[in-house]
C-alpha cells in the first residue's frame, strides 16, 4: 500500500499542484509555521533546551493529527491527495521555469542577495535551487511517505519547515535552533544522497555518480551540496562560489568542474529531470501492479 499511496500521491501533485482550496485554508506546513511563530513569540530563549521543547511539540502535534488521519481515512485516494500537500514537484517545477523568462523572481527562491544579480548569477541560482529543493521538496518527502506513510511525510516536513525557520547559525537561532537542524540533517542524510544518485542515473552520467560525493562534501550543509554537486557534473557546469547574503560575501566551494557561464538552456536541461523521473515512477508502479 505504501508504493501506491506515494505514486497516487506524486501523481496527484504532478497534475494538480497545490490546490486552490488548500491556498484558501492554509496549507499544512503554514500552521506549522504559525506554531514556530507562536512558540518563539511566547517561549524564545537563546538557550538550547528550549529549542527542543520547540521541536519536541511541534512533532508531537503533527504526529497526533497525522496519525488520526492514518487511522480513520483508510481510502487509498483520499490519503494521497493528502499527502500530496507534502510534496512540491509541480511548484518547484513551474517557479524554477518562470525565473527563465522572469529573472526577477528568483528573490522568491532563495536566501541570498539578489539586487546586483547578473544573468549569468541568476541562471546559476536558479539550478542551484532546483537541485537541493529536488530534494528537500520532492525525493524527501517521497522517501518518507514510502517508508512510513502520511505519518512518516509529515513529522518530515514538520522537521524540514523548523530548519527553514529556526536552524540558523546566528546569534538569535545559534541555539535556540540547533536541534532543528541537527535533525533536519539526520532526516536528510539519505534523501540527499539518493537524490545525487537518482540525477546521476536519469541523466546517465556515470561519471557524476562517482564523483558528486567529493565535491558536495565540501558544502557547509551535510546534505545541500550533494544533490547540487551531481546536477552541475550532469550539466557540465560550475556551481557555487562566492555569494553575498545580508550584505556580506560568503566564500563557498565551487561544485563541479564545468564551465562558469551558465545560460538558460542548462535550466531548461536540469528541469528535464521531472520528465525523466516521472517515467522512472510510473515504470517502477507497472512493474509493481504486474508482478
Amino acid at each position: 500500500m505504501c508504493f501506491e499511496l506515494t505514486f497516487f500521491a506524486y501523481l496527484s501533485d504532478r497534475i494538480f499542484g497545490e490546490f486552490s482550496f488548500i491556498k484558501q485554508y492554509k496549507h499544512p506546513v503554514v500552521f506549522m509555521g504559525e506554531f514556530i511563530k507562536w512558540f518563539e513569540e511566547r517561549f524564545y530563549q537563546k538557550s538550547v533546551l528550549r529549542g527542543f521543547y520547540l521541536t519536541f511539540s511541534l512533532l508531537c502535534i503533527v504526529f497526533g493529527i497525522s496519525y488520526f488521519i492514518a487511522y480513520f481515512i483508510s481510502n487509498i485516494y483520499i490519503l494521497a491527495l493528502i499527502a500530496s500537500s507534502g510534496i512540491a514537484s509541480k511548484m518547484l517545477y513551474e517557479s524554477v521555469k518562470d525565473v527563465m523568462t522572469n529573472p526577477q523572481n528568483i528573490k522568491y527562491l532563495v536566501s541570498r542577495d539578489t539586487g546586483n544579480l547578473t544573468q549569468n548569477d541568476i541562471n546559476k541560482a536558479a539550478i542551484e535551487t532546483y537541485g537541493e529543493n529536488l530534494s528537500d521538496g520532492v525525493i524527501a518527502p517521497l522517501f518518507y511517505l514510502f517508508c512510513f506513510g502520511i505519518v512518516g511525510l509529515f513529522l518530515y516536513k514538520a522537521i524540514n519547515t523548523l530548519d527553514s525557520m529556526v536552524g540558523y547559525k546566528n546569534e538569535r537561532y545559534e541555539k535556540f535552533g540547533k536541534v532543528s537542524a541537527k535533525l533536519d540533517d539526520v532526516a536528510n542524510y539519505i534523501p540527499s544522497r539518493l537524490t545525487a544518485i537518482l540525477i546521476s542515473l536519469l541523466f546517465w552520467n556515470f561519471d557524476a555518480l562517482k564523483r558528486f560525493y567529493s565535491f558536495g562534501k565540501l558544502h557547509d550543509s551535510p546534505n545541500a551540496g550533494h544533490p547540487i554537486s551531481a546536477l552541475a557534473l550532469c550539466l557540465g557546469v560550475k556551481l557555487g562560489g562566492d555569494t553575498s547574503y545580508e550584505g556580506k560575501i560568503k566564500h563557498k566551494p565551487y561544485f563541479g568542474d564545468g564551465g562558469e557561464q551558465i545560460s538558460s538552456n542548462n535550466i531548461e536541461e536540469a528541469l528535464l529531470l521531472r520528465d525523466r523521473f516521472d517515467i522512472l515512477i510510473l515504470t517502477l508502479f507497472i512493474l509493481y501492479t504486474t508482478i
